[in-house]
């Protein structure tokens, strides 16, 4: 009679990143914390709604450097008084 080799679970196995719902940490955040993650290029936005949010973005952060800009790039720092 043969007789497996016992099996010891790996410690690494407790690493194993677990996959993230993005969309329920966002909403989670939304609905304790008043933070609000938003991409410009969200399809459930319309053009108003992602004029708006490219604005804030840009008055609290500085004009973006992605693809989608479309803006020439910028190097300076926002201004006002950060928070941060």
């Amino acid at each position: 009679m043969k007789i497996p080799p016992a099996r010891y679970p790996s410690p690494l196995g407790r690493m194993q990143p677990t996959p993230m719902d993005v969309e329920a940490a966002k909403r989670q955040g939304w609905r304790e914390q008043h933070i609000l993650v938003v991409s410009h290029d969200d399809e459930r936005l319309d053009f108003l709604e992602r004029q708006l949010i490219r604005s804030i973005g840009e008055r609290l952060y500085g004009q973006g450097h992605g693809p989608s800009h479309g803006h020439a790039h910028s190097h300076s720092q926002p201004k006002g008084g950060g928070h941060g």
